[in-house]
């Protein structure tokens, strides 16, 4: 696959995008993870020439943006609460008027979280796997029996695996209940498809390859994601008219949700049917040396500067002129 399926740059000279605040590390409970990838966005930016700055967490980036020390931010926090995934951080630079990178207030909201998200696919009849909204005090058990087991507790809006447990046994919902409880806002029970992890990057209108996941241990947790070395990426993970679907899929998914830019949509392949099922939108995946939406690039052409600098690149479009097609 070459790069030609992306338009040329819009500008190859870095003066363009004036001093750039490179938004990384935060509060929120993907942290480490977002320093790391805005340490490798950082250094890609620089090489390029751009008078990029490392700025940690929304309150340091208010007090420069108010003092005019940026002229436009490149967002790599991850997350919610803190992180830069959950709408609040676009909606601060929308009012002060300050160009960004990834989508914008409704894209964020809605794909961090994730009841709402399968509730805006399944309302135009994209395929989803079965949930539960779990309240405060539902009872796990019979939101289990109405799904069948197995299936996965985690957070409505957390990100990386974070608070997620795949359960097999009625005995062990309890457990998965408490861990995902110790992160704030509403739990969600899903059916647990088994089959193939696979994964799409969106840059721009171009779905990138997919990637298949298959980690050394039973599943893709935040160890198989960040630590382990043993985990292979598939690329491309499927082929003929299997990869032009879950690509369409992941692109239509994307635009749903109102998300723009450049993101990654997360599906399951169930193995019994071949079936794609949608599991949840990121607005602002990881860039660090096991992220996928990397390794996809590579797999067009787009080697890692060149990626960041076609990210930066959109903050330079006119965020008024936006449109999410259904």
């Amino acid at each position: 696959m070459s790069a030609s399926v992306f338009p040329s740059p819009r500008t190859t000279d870095p003066k363009a995008f004036g001093r750039v605040a490179v938004l990384m590390g935060g509060t929120s409970a993907e942290r480490e993870v977002s320093l790391d990838s805005g340490r490798n966005v950082l250094e890609a930016l620089r090489a390029r020439g751009v008078d990029a700055h490392a700025v940690d967490g929304i309150p340091a980036l208010a007090v420069a943006l108010v003092h005019r020390q940026f002229d436009r931010v490149f967002n790599i926090l991850h997350g919610n609460k803190g992180g830069g995934e959950d709408g609040v951080l676009q909606g601060l630079l929308e009012a002060l008027r300050v160009p960004y990178t990834g989508s914008g207030v409704l894209g964020t909201a809605l794909a961090m979280d994730k009841i709402r998200s399968k509730q805006v696919w399944l309302s135009l009849g994209l395929p989803t796997p079965t949930y539960v909204r779990l309240a405060k005090g539902d009872d796990v058990h019979a939101a289990a029996r109405r799904i069948g087991l197995p299936v996965i507790v985690k957070p409505s809006c957390e990100g990386s695996s974070v608070g997620v447990s795949r359960v097999f046994t009625d005995a062990d919902l309890d457990g998965a209940l408490a861990l995902a409880a110790q992160y704030p806002g509403e739990l969600l029970m899903e059916q647990l498809i088994e089959g193939d992890e696979l994964t799409v990057g969106v840059l721009g209108a171009v779905a990138l390859p997919s990637i298949r996941i298959v980690p050394k241990g039973q599943w893709y947790d935040y160890h198989a994601k960040y630590v382990a070395e043993d985990t292979q990426y598939l690329c491309p993970g499927l082929d003929g008219g299997a990869e032009d679907e879950i690509r369409q899929l992941a692109l239509d998914a994307f635009s749903a949700l109102g998300c723009s830019g450049w993101g990654r949509v997360d599906v399951m392949r169930d193995r019994a049917s071949g079936r794609f099922f949608l599991l949840e939108a990121n607005t602002a995946p990881g860039m660090t040396s096991h992220s996928l939406v990397p390794k996809a690039a590579r797999q067009m052409g787009l080697d890692f500067e060149e990626l960041c600098w076609r990210i930066l690149e959109q903050s330079l479009e006119d965020r008024t002129t936006e449109a999410p097609t259904p």
